[in-house]
């Protein structure tokens, strides 16, 4: 599968495949689910290259696979590997943010209606949790990893999309501005970073 972003109706197989799952007659959470599993795959690859290598590959979406296996965010490979021909950052705003996460909300809005403040918050918790994962795993990296997300969390469109507090090796400390409404998944709670846990908070 390669139209995930241009074939509504691949796009609508996804979504009701992962509503099944969830067990969820609501549209909307299950693409947001998607759309947050999905910024996750495309994330972890590249920032996980760009800080072990000082290279980003290109993942532009004429080049990506796409799979939905059967329990699980979507399988994505690559069937040659290339790299983009820029700095890290810049590496990584453009053939993330740009050529993916941009067209696939666009996409996810069309087929769902998911609004566009919960999808740049997915975006941005997506790179968060990226970023954990590789620092949990890889403490010292060659190229330091949280001077690349905060450079990417403080550029349109991931700007606002929450606050976080700057450390110098450990991993960011992160609070989004929206729900990626997995709360209305029958049996959930809300996650870590969720805006509703602030408001839980302050009530």
């Amino acid at each position: 599968m390669t139209d995930l972003y241009t074939d509504p109706a691949a796009l609508e197989e996804c979504v009701r495949a992962v509503s099944g799952r969830l067990g969820t007659d609501q549209p909307r959470v299950a693409a947001s689910t998607l759309h947050l599993g999905t910024a996750s795959r495309l994330w972890s690859i590249a920032l996980a290259c760009a800080t072990l290598t000082g290279q980003v590959p290109d993942l532009r979406p004429d080049r990506l696979w796409w799979r939905l296996p059967a329990s699980g965010p979507l399988d994505l490979w690559l069937p040659d590997l290339r790299m983009v021909d820029r700095e890290p950052h810049p590496a990584l705003h453009h053939t993330v943010v740009v050529q993916n996460l941009t067209p696939l909300a666009a996409a996810v809005r069309r087929v769902s209606g998911v609004s566009p403040h919960v999808l740049r918050g997915n975006a941005a918790s997506a790179l968060i949790g990226a970023h954990r994962v590789l620092l949990a795993r890889e403490p010292h990296t060659p190229f330091p990893v949280v001077p690349l997300v905060r450079a990417l969390l403080d550029q349109p469109p991931l700007a606002g999309a929450g606050t976080y507090r700057a450390t110098h090796t450990r991993p960011l400390a992160f609070q989004r501005r929206s729900c990626c409404l997995y709360y209305r998944v029958p049996g959930a709670g809300t996650c870590g970073d969720c805006v509703l846990n602030t408001k839980e908070k302050t009530s």
